[in-house]
């Protein structure tokens, strides 16, 4: 549901959205209004990872201004000044890490965050896809990447996670714009399997099966195994496989899969977990762009915050996420994308086959607004 503005707040209904309704408003400085939050649920309200989120916003700002209904169905979030600086909190590390990087080179003193819990869950990108496929397009950004950093200390799988990650984060006064219509050809295959509380051969059968998907398509294919014991396997058994295509052009695509979290009553097997994240990658291969498809919204975002001049990036298909991202950048910033869907002669073929291969190219234009970091003095 679009927003409906009150007294110079923006006002949505439910909990969809809820991640990037508060990253938005943190940036654009906007007070926001949300109602009926699971209002129709027998637990209605806000969950706990929600309500995490809007602490690690409180941790990293100054001023910032919550007001919760007593049953939980109704936030008013009014956010207060960017200031960064050591950060230490317990949450779903991958949610925290996603907010915490579309923030980090806004912030008044430059971001140094450990965050503590879980760091692969099925429902939100792990750190490993983060590191390898989303601080690249923040360097495009920035040019210099000095003191952007990602590190995995411990892993922790759910439900209990165990798992701890740093993150550090350098400040910009402005981000420069962006021209990227280029992705290249895959020349390399990278990946990590990772084994928490479990037997080392679950590793090492994730691998076999997943390179013997990839050495169909490359040649160049290398997945190394990250067998945890001890305090860093996490409180939790599970085990995963996180994979990267590099392009000739400097652009990564990452796919990943995860066991069934334990309890769930369901079994994986580590033959159909390496084949299906192997698969998963060729698919993001095959819809090719300029970015990875899980960040989208973050190459749109810092389009959009980008210096008073024209960005443009092609990529591939938009996800749902995406979509409404720039819906709410509209609502936000008032920030409008040109986008066109880009035909090639393949396109035209009439092999119906041919036409399934290759997945449509969207080309995105936008204005930047000439956003400024306005704690970051220039030299």
């Amino acid at each position: 549901m679009p927003a409906i503005l009150q007294n110079d707040v923006l006002v949505y209904k439910g909990s969809n959205l809820f991640r990037q309704r508060l990253l938005l408003a943190t940036l654009s400085g906007r007070a926001i209004k949300i109602e009926e939050i699971r209002s129709s649920f027998d637990d209605p309200g806000l969950r706990e990872y929600e309500v995490n989120l809007i602490r690690l916003l409180d941790k990293i700002t100054n001023g910032s201004r919550v007001e919760l209904s007593e049953t939980g169905t109704s936030l008013y979030f009014q956010p207060g000044i960017l200031i960064g600086g050591q950060v230490t909190h317990s949450c779903c590390t991958q949610r925290g890490i996603e907010v915490l990087l579309a923030l980090g080179p806004f912030c008044k003193e430059p971001l140094n965050a450990v965050l503590q819990g879980v760091t692969h869950h099925e429902l939100d990108v792990s750190v490993d896809k983060v590191k390898s496929a989303a601080l690249p397009i923040l360097l495009k950004f920035i040019l210099v990447d000095d003191g952007l950093e990602l590190k995995v200390v411990r892993r922790g799988a759910p439900p209990l996670g165990g798992g701890e990650i740093v993150f550090k984060c350098p400040v910009r006064r402005h981000l420069r714009p962006l021209q990227c219509s280029k992705w290249g050809m895959v020349k390399r295959i990278r990946g990590v399997v990772y084994a928490l509380r479990v037997s080392p051969t679950m590793a090492n059968r994730v691998v076999e099966a997943a390179k013997g998907v990839m050495l169909n398509f490359l040649p160049d294919v290398y997945i190394n195994t990250d067998q945890c014991r001890g305090a860093n396997a996490g409180k939790s058994p599970g085990f995963g496989v996180s994979l990267v295509a590099e392009t000739t052009d400097k652009t990564f695509y990452c796919a990943e899969a995860k066991s069934a979290e334990v309890g769930s009553g369901e079994q994986t097997l580590p033959e159909d977990l390496g084949r299906e994240c192997a698969h998963m990658l060729l698919d993001e291969v095959r819809r090719g762009g300029a970015v990875d498809s899980s960040f989208q919204w973050l190459l749109a975002l810092w389009m959009a915050l980008g210096q008073k001049d024209v960005s443009e990036c092609v990529v591939g298909p938009l996800s749902d996420y995406t979509i409404k991202f720039l819906q709410h950048l509209k609502e936000f910033f008032g920030v409008m994308f040109k986008l066109e869907v880009l035909r090639s002669e393949d396109d035209e073929s009439s092999d119906e086959e041919d036409k399934f291969a290759i997945a449509q190219k969207i080309k995105m234009t936008c204005v930047g607004i000439g956003y400024v970091n306005i704690s970051k003095r220039t030299l």
